[in-house]
């Protein structure tokens, strides 16, 4: 397997790798950043979400991106496109360590991320998975340009999460891309 490495101005996004396990481990362990992604995780548990993420990248070819700061190498979250069995869509979801929160990483990662959905795996429409209170989550989804699309479904054992799917279609993107590089 090729792994995809994305470069954006201040990050590098890369697929996850042991020597992200401390950093994923410590961010599971933050309750308000864990709070509309599952929950805090023991350590153990946070291996096998780190192991889940690998696993895709092999299985579908795709996964979430460990998001490394270029300037220190430090392990900033995760983002990308995830789809598991069962999903309501192809997703871009993403998740920031709270160190690096309100820097802009979040946007940044999921543009590129986006473009890659897009351009490289040929996506025609993207979700995000968002809970109606996480704000912060709702306010990246609408600078990305996507709208709120209506609840949707996870799959078990997560059928108890209330979601809404943000979306757009990939020429929403494109054409959203096109006005924000002009």
């Amino acid at each position: 397997m090729t792994s995809p490495v994305l470069q954006t101005e201040r990050l590098t996004l890369r697929p996850p790798s042991a020597e992200d396990f401390e950093a994923w481990a410590a961010f599971h362990t933050e309750e308000d950043t864990m709070r509309f992604l599952g929950g805090v995780q023991k350590r153990g548990a946070a291996w096998r979400n780190m192991c889940t993420m690998v696993g895709a990248w092999h299985v579908r070819g795709f996964a979430m991106f460990s998001v490394i700061e270029r300037d220190t190498g430090r392990w900033v979250g995760r983002i990308g496109p995830w789809q598991p069995e069962g999903w309501p869509g192809r997703e871009v979801g993403w998740g920031i360590a709270r160190a690096f929160a309100g820097r802009g990483y979040a946007y940044e990662a999921a543009c590129a991320a986006m473009d890659y959905a897009v351009d490289t795996l040929g996506w025609d429409h993207v979700i995000h998975t968002i809970d109606p209170d996480n704000s912060g989550s709702i306010k990246l989804a609408q600078r990305l340009g996507s709208v709120n699309q209506g609840p949707v479904s996870l799959p078990a054992p997560l059928e108890d999460f209330r979601v809404d799917a943000w979306g757009q279609s990939a020429d929403q993107w494109r054409a959203r891309r096109a006005r924000t590089t002009a």
